[in-house]
């Protein structure tokens, strides 16, 4: 084992991380979307 893989910086579990990320990035897209319909609607 190298120096970095005995000292590692976080000991948390990946999966959570990845996790909120998908969650964050989703509400993302999903918050221009919504904004997206909304401005199509009002407009037409």
């Amino acid at each position: 084992m190298n120096e970095f893989e005995k000292n590692v910086q976080s000991k948390r579990n990946d999966l959570i991380d990845s996790g909120v990320a998908f969650v964050v990035s989703f509400g993302f897209f999903a918050a221009m979307f919504a904004i997206g319909t909304i401005i199509y609607v009002v407009g037409s």
